[in-house]
């Protein structure tokens, strides 16, 4: 049974900084690639960052690029997310996936197995 649970999440102030962990299992974590996502509410879910399988290769949404860097430990079956600078716009549950299928990193479509989300809120 696959199950990635997510955890880090939290209140900061605007500027403050979180890192987020998605712990993966019932499955070869080194054969995904991993994707953050994110959805506040009454939005669409949208893309943060992916990584490749190998951890050598990373994407970014251009409104995170700069300010949150996405790592993985094979090792330890998880995904990070360290997110700094954070924005009021940045508050929503972020959610870590499994690339599964193919087609743009960027789409929800291609990614399979979810986490159950951590909320992320920064005040202003």
């Amino acid at each position: 049974q696959v199950q990635l649970v997510e955890s880090g999440g939290g209140l900061v102030q605007a500027g403050g900084s979180l890192r987020l962990s998605c712990a993966a299992s019932g499955l070869t974590f080194s054969s995904y690639d991993m994707g953050w996502f994110r959805q506040a509410p009454g939005k669409e879910r949208e893309f943060v960052a992916s990584i490749s399988r190998s951890g050598r290769s990373t994407y970014y949404a251009d409104s995170v690029k700069g300010r949150f860097t996405i790592s993985s430990d094979n090792a330890k079956n998880t995904v990070y997310l360290q997110m700094n600078s954070l924005k009021p716009e940045d508050t929503a549950v972020y959610y870590c996936a499994t690339k599964s299928y193919s087609g743009g990193y960027n789409l929800p479509s291609v990614y399979r197995y979810w986490g159950q989300g951590t909320q992320v809120t920064a005040s202003s």
